[in-house]
């Protein structure tokens, strides 16, 4: 087997007396898609922070393509290939949606102003967003947001991208769109960590999942597997049925 895109060994983080992650490891593969669920406060956003350098780990280690990233800043991190959005989206407020991707072009992909354009421009019309190209950010509803975050990170071109509920807040008419623009991040080969809610779009969109119950791993599998293990059952219920 291939080396794997990313390897997280033994990460755990500590806030104060409270675990936040506790010794998670797993490989993610070229290519792959893996799912990242659990109940609120389970640790998954942490996690996230732990592997784009927002947070440095109390222990444990973090690869890209065998390159240890553990504790590096994030923009050293970013450069490496690893991009992520946030459950709030943060874009400029103040640029259009064209200039915020076009500074990640830019910034995080080192890319020259008409070249950044082109790309942006690219990106834009890959979320469909192409209509939307002029409006300042600040003017964009919610939900369009997210596909401005989304393409954001894209820009940068990443060799693993961190979603984080990408989802949330869509109405049942949405969620085929947002799955339609995974699918075509699917097809660039690249692999991503997708944290959702969202179940529709978790059974479709990933290869496998990892469950996570107050920072521990508490199952892995397919998703019709994890689905019907009696501890995600317990975690998400409070009890087996």
């Amino acid at each position: 087997m291939e080396q794997p895109i990313l390897s997280v060994a033994g990460v755990s983080k500590h806030f104060g007396g409270v675990a936040a992650v506790q010794d998670i490891s797993f490989d993610v593969q070229a290519g792959e898609v893996l799912g990242l669920m659990g109940p609120n406060g389970a640790g998954k956003s942490t996690l996230l922070n732990l592997i784009s350098g927002e947070h440095k780990p109390g222990s444990g280690t973090v690869k890209l393509k065998g390159h240890n990233t553990t504790g590096l800043p994030t923009h050293r991190i970013c450069h490496l290939g690893i991009a992520r959005t946030y459950q709030i989206p943060q874009p400029f407020v103040n640029l259009t949606a064209l200039q915020n991707i076009m500074v990640a072009a830019e910034y995080g992909r080192g890319l020259g102003r008409d070249a950044a354009r082109s790309e942006a421009l690219r990106i834009l019309d890959m979320v469909d967003l192409l209509e939307k190209k002029d409006v300042f950010a600040r003017d964009l509803a919610a939900i369009t947001l997210k596909r401005l975050e989304l393409a954001r990170a894209l820009a940068s071109n990443p060799t693993l991208l961190l979603l984080d509920e990408v989802a949330a807040g869509l109405t049942e008419e949405e969620i085929p769109r947002i799955l339609e623009i995974l699918q075509r991040v699917r097809e660039m080969g690249m692999a991503y960590i997708l944290v959702e809610h969202v179940m529709r779009v978790m059974t479709k969109a990933v290869d496998r999942i990892i469950v996570m119950d107050k920072g521990a791993k508490i199952a892995e599998g397919s998703p019709g597997e994890v689905m019907e293990n009696r501890k995600v059952i317990e975690a998400y219920l409070g009890e087996a049925v």
